[in-house]
Protein backbone atom coordinates (compact mmCIF):
# COMPACT_ATOMS: atom_id res chain seq x y z
CA UNK A 1 0.00 0.00 0.00
CA UNK A 2 0.97 3.70 -0.59
CA UNK A 3 2.31 5.90 1.65
CA UNK A 4 -0.21 8.60 2.44
CA UNK A 5 1.28 12.09 0.79
CA UNK A 6 1.38 15.18 2.26
CA UNK A 7 0.80 18.44 0.15
CA UNK A 8 3.23 21.62 1.23
CA UNK A 9 0.38 23.59 -0.60
CA UNK A 10 -3.62 23.49 -1.11
CA UNK A 11 -6.48 24.27 -3.10
CA UNK A 12 -9.35 25.51 -1.86
CA UNK A 13 -12.49 26.00 -3.87
CA UNK A 14 -15.35 28.56 -1.77
CA UNK A 15 -18.84 28.50 -3.04
CA UNK A 16 -21.61 30.65 -2.22
CA UNK A 17 -24.33 28.39 0.55
CA UNK A 18 -27.29 29.71 -1.91
CA UNK A 19 -26.09 28.38 -4.97
CA UNK A 20 -28.00 25.94 -7.32
CA UNK A 21 -26.45 22.62 -7.84
CA UNK A 22 -25.77 23.42 -11.49
CA UNK A 23 -24.40 26.86 -10.66
CA UNK A 24 -22.05 25.37 -7.74
CA UNK A 25 -20.41 22.82 -10.10
CA UNK A 26 -19.70 25.66 -12.51
CA UNK A 27 -18.89 28.03 -10.55
CA UNK A 28 -16.11 24.80 -8.77
CA UNK A 29 -15.18 24.26 -12.63
CA UNK A 30 -14.66 27.51 -13.56
CA UNK A 31 -12.55 28.70 -10.56
CA UNK A 32 -10.51 25.72 -10.21
CA UNK A 33 -9.13 26.35 -13.94
CA UNK A 34 -8.01 29.54 -13.01
CA UNK A 35 -5.79 28.47 -10.44
CA UNK A 36 -4.41 25.10 -12.67
CA UNK A 37 -4.03 27.58 -15.50
CA UNK A 38 -2.07 29.95 -13.30
CA UNK A 39 0.26 26.67 -12.07
CA UNK A 40 0.17 24.07 -14.59
CA UNK A 41 3.03 22.17 -12.75
CA UNK A 42 -0.46 21.57 -10.54
CA UNK A 43 -1.01 19.30 -12.87
CA UNK A 44 -0.44 15.54 -12.60
CA UNK A 45 0.52 12.93 -15.40
CA UNK A 46 -1.92 11.83 -17.77
CA UNK A 47 -4.01 8.75 -17.25
CA UNK A 48 -3.94 5.87 -19.22
CA UNK A 49 -6.54 2.13 -18.88
CA UNK A 50 -5.53 -1.14 -19.07
CA UNK A 51 -6.04 -0.50 -22.40
CA UNK A 52 -3.99 1.86 -23.38
CA UNK A 53 -6.49 4.88 -24.07
CA UNK A 54 -5.45 8.10 -23.11
CA UNK A 55 -6.98 10.47 -21.25
CA UNK A 56 -5.86 14.12 -20.15
CA UNK A 57 -3.90 14.73 -16.77
CA UNK A 58 -5.69 15.72 -14.09
CA UNK A 59 -4.57 17.87 -11.18
CA UNK A 60 -2.21 16.34 -8.99
CA UNK A 61 -3.35 16.95 -5.41
CA UNK A 62 -6.83 16.63 -3.65
CA UNK A 63 -8.96 20.15 -3.81
CA UNK A 64 -11.35 21.02 -1.07
CA UNK A 65 -14.86 22.56 -1.82
CA UNK A 66 -16.04 24.41 0.77
CA UNK A 67 -19.55 26.29 1.54
CA UNK A 68 -20.12 29.60 3.30
CA UNK A 69 -22.52 32.54 3.07
CA UNK A 70 -21.95 36.01 1.17
CA UNK A 71 -20.53 37.27 4.24
CA UNK A 72 -18.08 34.82 4.77
CA UNK A 73 -16.70 34.81 0.89
CA UNK A 74 -16.65 38.43 1.35
CA UNK A 75 -14.32 37.67 4.00
CA UNK A 76 -11.92 35.29 2.78
CA UNK A 77 -11.63 37.15 -0.55
CA UNK A 78 -10.10 39.83 1.53
CA UNK A 79 -7.91 37.46 3.47
CA UNK A 80 -6.69 35.99 0.63
CA UNK A 81 -5.80 39.51 -1.27
CA UNK A 82 -3.66 40.59 2.09
CA UNK A 83 -1.79 37.48 2.16
CA UNK A 84 -0.96 37.31 -1.75
CA UNK A 85 -2.66 33.90 -2.41
CA UNK A 86 -3.49 33.39 -5.67
CA UNK A 87 -7.21 33.73 -6.30
CA UNK A 88 -9.79 33.16 -8.94
CA UNK A 89 -13.38 34.86 -8.59
CA UNK A 90 -16.52 34.33 -10.38
CA UNK A 91 -19.51 36.94 -9.54
CA UNK A 92 -22.98 36.00 -9.90
CA UNK A 93 -23.31 38.41 -12.82
CA UNK A 94 -21.41 36.00 -14.57
CA UNK A 95 -23.88 33.44 -14.54
CA UNK A 96 -25.69 35.69 -17.32
CA UNK A 97 -22.99 36.05 -19.85
CA UNK A 98 -21.67 33.33 -22.66
CA UNK A 99 -18.13 34.05 -22.98
CA UNK A 100 -14.91 35.35 -21.10
CA UNK A 101 -14.55 38.67 -22.37
CA UNK A 102 -18.34 39.25 -21.05
CA UNK A 103 -16.88 37.72 -17.83
CA UNK A 104 -14.26 39.73 -17.38
CA UNK A 105 -16.04 42.58 -18.37
CA UNK A 106 -18.43 41.90 -15.85
CA UNK A 107 -15.65 41.69 -13.17
CA UNK A 108 -14.43 44.83 -14.32
CA UNK A 109 -17.50 46.61 -13.91
CA UNK A 110 -17.50 46.62 -10.05
CA UNK A 111 -14.89 47.96 -7.54
CA UNK A 112 -13.02 44.74 -5.29
CA UNK A 113 -15.00 45.87 -1.72
CA UNK A 114 -18.57 45.30 -4.33
CA UNK A 115 -18.14 41.98 -6.49
CA UNK A 116 -20.99 39.49 -5.97
CA UNK A 117 -19.18 37.11 -5.08
CA UNK A 118 -20.62 33.21 -5.39
CA UNK A 119 -17.37 31.69 -5.65
CA UNK A 120 -13.76 31.49 -5.37
CA UNK A 121 -10.43 29.47 -5.20
CA UNK A 122 -7.27 29.91 -3.78
CA UNK A 123 -3.92 28.00 -3.92
CA UNK A 124 -0.88 28.33 -1.50
CA UNK A 125 0.93 27.13 1.64
CA UNK A 126 -1.05 24.53 3.06
CA UNK A 127 -1.41 26.53 6.41
CA UNK A 128 -2.41 29.65 4.78
CA UNK A 129 -4.66 28.41 3.11
CA UNK A 130 -6.43 26.96 5.66
CA UNK A 131 -6.33 30.58 8.01
CA UNK A 132 -7.52 31.96 4.81
CA UNK A 133 -10.64 30.00 4.50
CA UNK A 134 -11.27 29.61 8.68
CA UNK A 135 -15.08 29.63 9.16
CA UNK A 136 -16.21 27.71 5.83
CA UNK A 137 -17.69 23.98 6.05
CA UNK A 138 -16.87 21.25 3.31
CA UNK A 139 -19.46 21.37 1.01
CA UNK A 140 -22.20 18.75 0.88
Amino acid sequence: MDEPVRFETKIAVLVRDDLAPWQALNVTAFVTSGIVGRSPELLGEPYEDADGTRYLALAGQPIVVLQGDRELLRTVHARALARELPLAVYVHEMFSTGHDAANRAAVAAVPRDGLDLVGLALHGPRNAVDKTVKGARLHP
